[in-house]
């Protein structure tokens, strides 16, 4: 049964705001994760990765209903948190390696940031 004046729970909050929505895998199936809908803008979606709010994320997506596009991002937002890290001195976390790895074509068992890199 259709229910007349229903939305979807993620929606963009402005007209020019673009959603981003990370596909996560749990138990080798592929989900979009519910998602607050305060939470799906770039900064924050990027932070919840760092944070480990994710299980296994695949693929993140944007899009922006207004403008009518939609897109794969993975390989930006894996290369800014290679850079994130980077710049901490850290290693990328373990459960995003081999997202990052896949999407940035980076690989995490031999980047390790040292300051004596640098010498």
């Amino acid at each position: 049964m259709s229910q007349t004046g229903w939305s979807p729970t993620t929606v963009p909050s402005g007209p020019d705001e673009a959603v981003y929505l990370v596909i996560d895998r749990f138990v080798g199936v592929d989900v979009y994760p519910e998602t607050e809908v305060g939470r799906t803008d770039r900064d924050t979606v990027i932070a919840d990765l760092l944070a480990g709010q994710f299980n296994d994320p695949v693929r993140v997506v944007a899009f922006n209903t207004n403008e009518q596009w939609s897109k794969d991002v993975s390989g930006e937002i894996a290369c800014e948190l290679q850079t994130r890290c980077d710049l901490q001195g850290e290693r990328v976390p373990n459960p995003l390696r081999m997202f990052v790895e896949s999407h940035s074509g980076t690989d995490q068992t031999q980047k390790v940031a040292s300051p004596d890199d640098a010498a």
